[in-house]
């Protein structure tokens, strides 16, 4: 069978990708080895994404924001950062940059099936679920999967959005840097007494990271990240046992504590591509880019990937070209490694500065949060990042050159 486009991977960035291109006409095939139930209807993975407003404004275009329940919605009204026992801390509001919100928190689950359902009136998509890949390999006249039971599906351009330990990727020869950090994150809901006031905290604790995304008032998704064999203690704790241990961690800030969801546990692993493209293949998502969750870009770049591809396509269509041009897509590559690699950077560095325990590590941290909530250009630089609602295909958002503007010194 022929197509344009043939993606393998139907997680968030996969199904948003074929929304994306579908919006063009284009033929895409979408390769799963998960059934149909599994997408159409996931299940509660404890993972709450923190959506920019400009990933909300994509989801919008893409018709996914629609299917999304407004009770799943939750309002980011600020981030505070806080370390150990220090009485320093920074707090970074939307009000900086005249927003009354810096994002919004929405399940993992649920954008994953606002966005089946959004793909569900495209008359050129082939969906192909519960399927194994055999082989798959580009040559140049056309990219080529083989299925295990026989099939082959050729087209122009082939996209791996199959995880940040991407098979497709792999198979064509694109190694990537991976980061182990040796934590694991265990990820739940919260009850507790006490209101949150629209505020996540990321507290790095002695041995151990917090955070506290704001769902509804008196409700909260946790995330403790601790070495592997303390997460796995902690999520077959009983019920009453795991609330009382995670009223204790949370140093009794919101007061008495429930459990009030299924508990989960992920290995934290950082993974950048070596490379984005290949001869007709491109990587997308956590295929390109895998990243620590500390600062809440993960999803926020699977989007900006399918944005640059869905931009990349319709140059092709508008100018008679290729989809698999190699000029297309080392666009493609320029313009994503530019757009994630400071992030990608900077996010290692904020994990490997705030989680070292040595006296001297510590007293860095706290130099940096006194100065950053002193500085108000830095803490609207931060904002500004979130807030931008422009087009996530630009290599840095508006709002962020205005910050970055107002941190450089002025010429005479």
């Amino acid at each position: 069978m022929r197509h344009d486009v043939i993606i393998i991977g139907a997680g968030p960035a996969g199904l948003c990708l074929a929304r994306a291109l579908g919006q063009q006409s284009l033929k895409v095939a979408l390769l799963e080895r998960q059934p149909e139930a599994a997408i159409a209807a996931p299940a509660f993975d404890g993972r709450e994404i923190a959506l920019t407003h400009a990933s909300i404004r994509l989801l919008r275009e893409l018709g996914v924001w629609q299917h999304i329940p407004q009770d799943d919605i939750a309002p980011l009204r600020a981030a505070r950062v806080m370390d150990g026992e220090s009485p320093h801390w920074m707090t970074v509001e939307g009000d900086l940059v005249g927003k009354q919100q810096l994002g919004s928190l929405v399940p993992n689950h649920r954008i994953r099936e606002a966005a089946w359902r959004a793909i569900q009136d495209m008359p050129t998509l082939d969906w192909h679920p519960n399927v194994q890949v055999e082989s798959v390999r580009t040559t140049p006249e056309h990219a080529e999967v083989t299925l295990q039971d026989g099939r082959r599906l050729q087209g122009a351009l082939l996209i791996a959005a199959d995880s940040r330990f991407s098979e497709t990727r792999r198979a064509l020869g694109i190694g990537a840097s991976q980061y182990d950090f040796g934590k694991s994150m265990l990820v739940c809901r919260m009850g507790h007494e006490l209101p949150h006031h629209g505020v996540a905290w990321e507290w790095f604790g002695h041995g151990q990271t917090l955070a506290m995304l704001p769902l509804r008032e008196q409700l909260s998704s946790a995330v403790l990240t601790v070495p592997h064999a303390e997460a796995r203690r902690l999520q077959e704790l009983p019920a009453d046992g795991f609330a009382a241990q995670m009223r204790e961690r949370y140093g009794h800030r919101l007061g008495a504590m429930t459990l009030e969801s299924s508990r989960h546990v992920y290995p934290l692993v950082g993974v950048y591509a070596r490379r984005f493209v290949g001869q007709r293949f491109a990587v997308a998502g956590d295929a390109a880019v895998g990243m620590h969750p500390v600062t809440a870009h993960g999803f926020n770049l699977g989007l900006a990937s399918v944005e640059r591809l869905a931009g990349m396509a319709r140059i092709a269509r508008a100018q008679g070209r290729d989809l698999g041009s190699d000029t297309l897509l080392a666009r493609y590559q320029r313009r994503h490694r530019a757009g994630s690699l400071p992030l990608y950077l900077a996010t290692g560095a904020v994990v490997r500065v705030f989680t070292d325990d040595r006296p001297p590590m510590r007293k860095l941290r706290e130099t940096i949060l006194r100065a950053g909530q002193q500085v108000a250009p830095f803490r609207r630089l931060l904002a500004a990042q979130l807030v931008d609602e422009g087009p996530l295909d630009a290599p840095l958002p508006a709002r962020l050159r205005q910050g970055l503007a107002q941190l450089l010194p002025r010429r005479a």
